[in-house]
């Protein structure tokens, strides 16, 4: 079992920035990867980006070049900075780790993130 606990989001213009934080319950080497999903209404969850233990970056499209991950190893916890944040990515953000064994995932509570126009 694995907790992972979220801070961070809010409400913020167009053009503005946020970070979220995501701490796990143990060692981030002891994981396959973390990293952060989102969901607005009416749509599916999808994956903003993530880092494997090795420290492999992955992002999506719709935030490459605004969005950037980091990492402190001995809080055990990523970040996600969010730069010239856009309405549309609003949503509530939801980290996640997985297991390197049983590849079962962990989920926080998910954190709301508002971009007005």
């Amino acid at each position: 079992q694995v907790q992972v606990a979220e801070s961070g989001g809010g409400l913020v213009q167009a053009g503005g920035s946020l970070r979220l934080s995501c701490a796990a319950s143990r060692s981030i080497f002891s994981l396959n990867a973390m990293g952060w999903y989102r969901q607005a209404p009416g749509k599916q969850r999808e994956l903003v980006a993530d880092i494997t233990s090795g420290g492999t970056e992955k992002y999506a499209d719709s935030v490459r070049g605004r969005f950037t991950l980091g990492r402190d190893n001995a809080k055990d916890t990523v970040y996600l900075q969010m730069n010239s944040l856009k309405p549309e990515d609003t949503a509530v953000y939801y980290c996640y780790c997985q297991d390197p064994y049983t590849h079962t995932y962990y989920w926080g509570q998910g954190t709301q993130v508002t971009v007005s126009s």
